[in-house]
């Protein structure tokens, strides 16, 4: 039997070996082609539940899509937070950016995350709650753990900016892996808010009355919807609540480097957003970066540009460094199907 089993094996070696070895000339009228390496495979990881939010009836999973380059290397993590006006968290978008900063080297996850009528601070443990995570399988996905960033657009870039204000106030973790920091390295918020209470800076009359309105997104994210003898309260009848739930309110001089971009002809979140920001961040000498993106709206397709990216894959570079040699990683065989 075991003269068969080597026989069998010489056979498919030879096999094998004979397959590689084609005649690239043995078949008139074929093409050849030889390929230039200059990019490595990415994989993509979806559905993964990366924090559950017990409730008295139910269980809510967390979930988060991954990419991952197929190498060997120690790599930086950012996680992408998407914009949804506070109601919604299509987290698997914005692809054009999050390959971007795969093909650059990072492990590059998108999270959902909670939205109204889900109150402050949920939406900022959940983003928490996600970073612990990646530190916590930081082996798995071949993270290096000291080297995390975050990003985001518009409500995804004010819960980045949260992020990143809030390095080292642990009362904002909770869930899981609470042996893990939940501090960043680098944030990037695009057109992102800064300060919950005056959204309507920079607008008109009619949309700042707008904003003082107890039924708009951000009166309902600190104050919640009108229920039983509670007729619901504006965002200005609860200013410290809304500083509280504001990037602008936990800037203390103790925050990682940011980059804030906006554009400058945006009709839902006004430039002053970031200004006020940026101007908080200089005035603590915090490493603080601000671009105006000329003539861009909100998220219009000026934001999908390589020029744009690129900027935000360089700031990253800069900031987190590149990917370096892992002593504890195991060889890769990539090519598998």
């Amino acid at each position: 039997m075991k003269k068969i089993c080597l026989i069998i094996g010489g056979l498919l070696m030879a096999s094998v070996l004979e397959a590689q070895a084609v005649d690239l000339s043995s078949t008139p009228g074929a093409e050849i082609m030889k390929p230039n390496i200059e990019n490595g495979q990415i994989d993509s990881m979806s559905g993964i539940v990366y924090a559950q939010i017990k409730g008295l009836r139910a269980n809510r999973a967390m979930r988060m899509s991954v990419m991952i380059p197929r190498n060997n290397l120690l790599k930086p993590a950012i996680v992408y937070f998407p914009g949804g006006g506070f109601t919604s968290a299509d987290y698997e978008k914005f692809t054009e950016m999050r390959t971007a900063l795969a093909k650059a080297g990072y492990v590059v996850a998108a999270a959902e995350y909670r939205v109204v009528p889900n109150k402050f601070p949920a939406l900022l443990e959940d983003a928490k709650a996600a970073v612990r995570f990646l530190r916590a399988h930081a082996s798995e996905y071949g993270i290096d753990p000291d080297r995390i960033g975050v990003l985001g657009d518009s409500a995804g870039g004010y819960l980045s900016q949260m992020a990143g204000a809030t390095n080292g106030e642990k009362e904002f973790d909770k869930g899981d892996y609470l042996d893990q920091s939940s501090d960043v390295q680098a944030v990037v918020s695009l057109y992102g808010i800064s300060d919950l209470r005056n959204i309507g800076a920079g607008f008109s009359p009619e949309i700042e009355k707008v904003h003082e309105s107890p039924a708009v997104t951000e009166a309902l994210l600190v104050n919640g919807p009108a229920f039983g003898k509670f007729p619901g309260a504006s965002i200005l009848q609860t200013p410290e609540k809304a500083l509280e739930a504001s990037p602008i309110g936990h800037v203390n001089g103790n925050e990682p480097p940011y980059l804030l971009m906006h554009g400058s002809e945006d009709p839902l979140v006004s430039p002053v957003q970031s200004v006020q920001m940026f101007n908080a961040l200089k005035n603590k000498k915090e490493d603080v970066r601000y671009i105006i993106l000329e003539g861009a709206k909100h998220g219009d397709v000026s934001w999908y540009q390589p020029n744009v990216i690129n900027t935000v894959v360089d700031f990253f570079k800069t900031k987190l460094g590149a990917p370096k040699e892992n002593p504890a990683a195991v060889k890769s065989t990539g090519g598998n199907l």
